[in-house]
């Protein structure tokens, strides 16, 4: 299997005034695309095809590929699974509905508690790396990881289920809000697909 870059579901401008259509732009088809163009180059130089990336990312440390180039793996992997994910959950001007409301309320008291706590775990994190709402044991969980790994990484049950993911590598949001981290936080739930999020939910 070569991995391809994911055709997003809207266009580069659709997300504006939240996520501008530069940003969008070069992260789709550069970053993105520079993740995929390196996790193919080892998967070709190994042998290693028919493998979903969601699979290979819960399967790195069984691989059979030589050290030296199992981080440079897991990071471009990463790169590719986060990603992918990412452009799925977003959609402009959507509103949580009642069952995921009700779910956040069960484990946060309510969504304005949710988003509190969310964006100050992100504010917290140092580095560069992604926030994530993860679905475990039915339970929520908000939980960070760095660079690129993502929270099927070393669990290889499949447990740790992303809802939510948000990119906190300063290329996601650096042109429009600089440093202001919070901005670009306070941002992204005007573009989060809370549709998108309650299905993830109820569907494992």
């Amino acid at each position: 299997m070569t991995y391809k870059l994911p055709n997003l579901l809207y266009k580069y401008s659709d997300l504006e005034p939240f996520f501008d259509t530069k940003t969008m732009e070069i992260h789709h088809k550069k970053h993105h695309q520079n993740y995929i163009n390196n996790t193919n180059l080892i998967l070709q130089e190994n042998n290693i095809e028919n493998i979903k990336i969601n699979k290979l990312i819960s399967n790195l440390n069984k691989l059979s590929i030589p050290s030296s180039q199992r981080i440079f793996l897991r990071n471009n992997a990463g790169g590719h699974a986060n990603h992918s994910f990412f452009w799925k959950i977003l959609k402009k001007n959507i509103q949580p509905n009642s069952i995921i409301l009700n779910i956040l309320k069960n484990e946060f008291g309510n969504l304005i508690n949710f988003k509190k706590e969310f964006e100050k775990k992100a504010l917290n994190f140092f580095g560069s790396g992604w926030i994530w709402l993860i679905k475990k044991k039915n339970m929520l969980k908000i939980i960070t990881t760095i660079n690129q790994d993502n929270p099927l990484m070393d669990d290889n049950t499949s447990t740790s289920l992303p809802i939510i993911g948000l990119d906190l590598w300063e290329h996601a949001y650096y042109l429009k809000y600089q440093n202001q981290k919070n901005l670009y936080l306070n941002a992204f739930w005007n573009v989060l697909n809370w549709d998108k999020v309650t299905q993830l939910f109820l569907n494992k």
